[in-house]
């Protein structure tokens, strides 16, 4: 049925203001500020949104799909997430990745959840690989794994600066980065090495190798959890200079701890003069949260949630800043690092994937693909293995 969307304040992410959408086979068929009366015989759904805010669905670039974990024994493993994890908090699009257990998660379990997501409606990706090196593939190939399975879309995360990776020499570092590159430009997909870092002083000095010494293109390099110290943070907005994309983790930070939390360092990004497009905002979400000792032994763990994208995107349009400034950590950068061309924006053509807010910013209503799977904050399409008592 074709959708006729009314009186939307729309964020696409620029302020478009008052605008009237019309949506059919899972796109924006049409948009403009005056309609006049529909045939009848196109039986239109109309829904007058009366000024609410209309924003792009978010895009989550980093969330543990098939669940992360495993650091402290089989039980510490989290639970696959399902579709309703992550429609209900406005997440249209998820990039899966896996983490420290990539041995007994790998990329063929990934890829299978991934499409069983995408066969229950969500837009969803991964990366091949995990944390350690030699990456665990499919095909027996990084480059492979990119150009022949189609849901495949990048590397990651590949981890750095942490205990837990397995210390890739400057040359093997190079080898993942070239072969990635070279199967972005074979498919036109993202073709981004997208990198975990840990809290080694060593911080991001093989990517800053890479660029001095190499021809591989900034974008290749996709480091994420950049907030998670300040000074990595500085570290970060350097290479974002020299034109990588840095990624943000919204995770809970403590009073009085090393690090930033996300709203805090967005705004500190977009302070800083570097280019506006070269930061992203992703939750982690089912990823394993841990506190370690010296030993490296666990003395706490928590498990990230995609909801908290949503609630930072919500703090920071609370705290009044300019939807149009904020939003594109969360949409359209995000396709853009991605090579995600349908998505990330409100705009005649591009996949029907938005967000209805309330005047205080909270979540109202989810359209994905042109179908309604959030109505007034309830779930209203849910996966096989969930319920209308929850996902």
């Amino acid at each position: 049925m074709i959708k006729l969307l009314k009186n939307a304040q729309v964020f696409a992410p620029e302020n478009l203001g008052t605008q009237h959408l019309l949506i059919g086979g899972g796109k924006i068929l049409w948009m403009g500020e005056n309609i006049g009366d529909l045939p009848a015989a196109l039986a239109v759904d109309v829904t007058d949104l009366q000024g609410a805010p209309l924003v792009p669905g978010l895009i989550d670039g980093h969330a543990h799909v098939t669940g992360g974990g495993g650091e402290s024994g089989f039980c510490s493993r989290v639970p696959p997430l399902s579709p309703g994890h992550f429609v209900c908090v406005g997440v249209t699009s998820v990039v899966g990745v896996l983490g420290t257990d990539d041995t007994t998660r790998n990329t063929a379990g990934l890829l299978a959840h991934t499409r069983g997501l995408r066969e229950e409606g969500l837009n969803a990706w991964c990366h091949t690989g995990g944390y350690h090196f030699p990456p665990v593939t499919l095909t027996g190939s990084v480059r492979e794994d990119i150009v022949h399975l189609g849901p495949v879309i990048g590397v990651g995360e590949v981890a750095i600066s942490d205990h837990r990776s397995s210390q890739p020499t400057f040359d093997e570092f190079l080898r993942i980065a070239s072969d990635v590159h070279v199967a972005g430009m074979i498919t036109g997909k993202a073709g981004i090495v997208h990198l975990h870092l840990g809290d080694g002083l060593r911080g991001l000095q093989l990517v800053r190798d890479a660029l001095d010494k190499t021809e591989l293109p900034a974008r290749v390099f996709n480091p994420t959890h950049v907030n998670r110290r300040k000074g990595l943070f500085v570290e970060a907005l350097d290479l974002a200079g020299r034109g990588c994309t840095i990624d943000i983790t919204a995770f809970p930070v403590m009073e009085g701890e090393d690090a930033y939390c996300a709203e805090e360092a967005l705004l500190m990004y977009l302070e800083s003069g570097h280019p506006d497009d070269r930061v992203t905002i992703s939750s982690d979400g089912g990823g394993c949260l841990p506190q370690f000792n010296d030993q490296g032994e666990i003395i706490h763990m928590d498990v990230g949630q995609a909801s908290c994208l949503l609630e930072t995107l919500q703090r920071l349009l609370r705290a009044g800043h300019s939807p149009a400034k904020i939003l594109p950590a969360f949409t359209s950068n995000v396709a853009q690092i991605l090579r995600l061309h349908q998505k990330g924006r409100i705009a005649v053509g591009l996949d029907a994937d938005v967000l209805v807010l309330d005047e205080e910013f909270s979540l109202r209503d989810v359209m994905l693909g042109g179908n309604w799977h959030v109505r007034s904050g309830s779930q209203v399409i849910f996966g096989q293995f969930e319920s209308n008592t929850g996902s």
